[in-house]
């Protein structure tokens, strides 16, 4: 079984079983029911949040540690915008402050 697979499966578990305790079918155990009708309907905009916040954590974090990179990875990547940029440049398209324009033939 994938990864995708997996996750897939759990998802879907995990949302069947939330809807039989949403609509009471499935009693939540430990839990009194008046707390449970309050509670349940607002788990998914609970895990909505939580997801996002991990998101824009994850993307924060990202970007906090860009440079930290082996330093041959950051010279092959310089190495290779430089051939595009002469690939570029021998097919006509004039590179300038960042700005491709295409020249009139």
């Amino acid at each position: 079984m994938t990864r995708a697979q997996r996750a897939g499966f759990v998802f879907a578990l995990g949302s069947v079983g939330y809807i039989l305790a949403f609509l009471q079918i499935l009693p939540v155990p430990l839990v009194s029911a008046e707390i449970a009708e309050q509670v349940l309907p607002l788990i998914p905009w609970w895990l909505l949040v939580t997801f996002g916040s991990y998101s824009l954590w994850s993307l924060g974090w990202g970007l906090w540690t860009f440079h930290d990179c082996p330093r041959h990875m950051r010279s092959s990547c310089l190495c290779e915008i430089a051939q595009a940029k002469t690939d570029l440049r021998a097919k006509g398209v004039l590179l300038t402050s960042g700005i491709a324009c295409m020249l009139d033939d």
